[in-house]
């Protein structure tokens, strides 16, 4: 029997595969974290049925579609059975119709344990807008600030390791905030998406009280950070990061000239952005010491010529920050704001129920309105 969830039930759900039912495109556009694609209709198969629907009705619509799906079943079962491992199957489409349904029904006679969330995709994006669109989150923020190369990112990263609820957004962004951000790294997720792996992050740390992130600016290349996150960093604890100018250089030329010919054209293409910034000569001059490979020269330069008075930041301990943590030795460090973070009131404390900014939705479910499923 197929069991009908609505997307806080569907999110709360252990061991299942989550199942994106719709095109390869829409997949591509954004989905539910962790989906995976297996799709009853291609781009092409989609777009000729939609054409159908308009012209002929739903009907006609719904023949074709049977006729287009009907000869690949057998494979389309056998792919999910495969990628299933015995777990239960979580369904979805476009707004939970036609799709959800036909998939859910085949599967659920072959056997399979089978979900089917109410209103599909579309309800989910209300879900992020509703979680995303709250004056105040249900968590305190734990803000890593620090000059270029300080660590920032590896420290989230250990923390990560070490179970704390870390917002690495630049990760989910694939994108560092700087002029070199995307060298080396794949494209970014689309907006939505983006959204959706915050929020993903965001409920994965409502147990905590907390969550831990790297101070940024409102936009990540070409997405942009939701303003509920940028108010919940400007009221969160403040961690500052310094390390000497020898490390930071260091840190920069491991993470960023590590690809085919150690990045070069790609550090190069980058530095010319800066031209209005440094002027012309300098940037020509910088893409001279990049091409014979004298990264330190260029780094250093950027550092203490750009990057450093951009930011601002102190390279040694301030009174204006509630912990100050010599980033040189990583490892001692990660183990200082680990203790630090622990420590803190909030950390581990979940209130439910409440407003005024306590901890109002701590078991994943904002007070969003219920959805409807539709007829996608």
């Amino acid at each position: 029997m197929i069991k009908e969830i609505n997307v806080t039930e569907a999110l709360s759900l252990r061991d299942v595969l989550l199942l994106d039912v719709r095109s390869e495109g829409e997949y591509g556009e954004a989905t539910i974290p962790g989906a995976v694609n297996v799709p009853l209709l291609d781009n092409v198969e989609r777009a000729l049925v939609g054409t159908v629907y308009k012209e002929k009705g739903p009907a006609e619509a719904r023949k074709l579609g049977l006729e287009l799906i009907s000869p690949r079943l057998p494979r389309w079962v056998e792919t999910v059975e495969r990628l299933a491992h015995g777990r239960r199957l979580l369904l979805f489409c476009w707004r939970g119709g036609l799709r959800s349904y036909f998939a859910s029904a085949i599967l659920d006679t072959m056997g399979f344990t089978v979900y089917r969330i109410l209103g599909g995709y579309k309800a989910y994006r209300r879900f992020v807008n509703c979680y995303l669109g709250v004056e105040e989150l249900p968590l305190k923020a734990v803000v890593i600030h620090g000059l270029t190369g300080v660590g920032k990112t590896i420290l989230l990263g250990r923390l990560a390791e070490e179970g704390l609820p870390v917002l690495d957004l630049e990760g989910l962004a694939r994108h560092r905030g700087s002029v070199y951000g995307k060298i080396g790294l794949p494209p970014s997720p689309s907006q939505k998406m983006f959204e959706g792996l915050i929020v993903q992050a965001l409920m994965a740390a409502e147990k905590k009280g907390v969550f831990i992130v790297e101070c940024e600016s409102r936009r990540l290349g070409n997405l942009l950070v939701p303003p509920v996150i940028l108010r919940a960093m400007e009221k969160g604890y403040r961690v500052l990061l310094y390390d000497s100018l020898e490390n930071r250089v260091r840190r920069i030329r491991q993470e960023y000239t590590c690809g085919p010919q150690q990045n070069i054209p790609a550090l190069q293409e980058a530095t010319a952005a800066l031209a209005r910034h440094l002027g012309t000569r300098r940037v020509a001059e910088l893409n001279r010491l990049l091409a014979r490979g004298e990264f330190d020269q260029v780094f250093s330069y950027l550092l203490t010529r750009y990057y450093d008075p951009l930011y601002g930041y102190p390279d040694e301990p301030s009174p204006d920050y509630d912990l100050c943590v010599n980033a040189s030795d990583m490892d001692e460090a990660a183990r200082r704001v680990r203790e630090w973070i622990t420590g803190l009131p909030e950390y581990g404390r979940v209130k439910e129920g409440e407003s005024g900014g306590d901890w109002k939705y701590a078991a994943g479910s904002p007070p969003c309105p219920g959805v409807v499923p539709g007829a996608g």
